[in-house]
């Protein structure tokens, strides 16, 4: 980034942070080997850090259905409005699909811009959340 603002190139906060995110995921994004119920070894690399991408943009795999952000600001907003700000404010991942680098902090992202902005959004993310049996 430092040789683009030599360049002229400026960027904003959220430039900034989108970058450094591509970057981290080019870091989390080694080859990995994986060995299947059956056997079979697959490797997987650069895909890893796009796989999550599915839950916020089901469109990516064909599917007609809003992101888990636009479900959950959906879920909310068709509760009393007197418990919106305790719901928002608890926001709790868990399962198998949450446990992708970086999945609270998007999910906090996406929610925040859906959010009207006097609401403050919290997404928990357990360590320990397990996946469904």
């Amino acid at each position: 980034m430092k040789i683009l603002t030599e360049r002229g190139y400026m960027f904003t906060t959220t430039a900034k942070r989108e970058i450094q995110e591509l970057e981290t995921a080019k870091i989390r994004s080694s080859v990995e080997n994986y060995e299947l119920p059956d056997g079979q070894v697959i490797t997987i690399g650069a895909e890893r850090s796009r796989y999550p991408e599915v839950l916020f943009q089901p469109s990516l795999i064909g599917m007609e259905a809003p992101g888990i952000h636009e479900t959950t600001y959906n879920s909310i907003m068709k509760c009393d409005v007197d418990i919106r700000k305790d719901l928002y404010g608890n926001i709790v991942l868990s399962g198998g699909s949450t446990k992708f680098p970086g999945i609270a902090d998007r999910m906090s992202k996406e929610t925040t811009a859906l959010a009207s902005r006097s609401m403050k959004i919290k997404v928990v993310a357990p360590p320990k959340r397990k996946s469904g049996s």
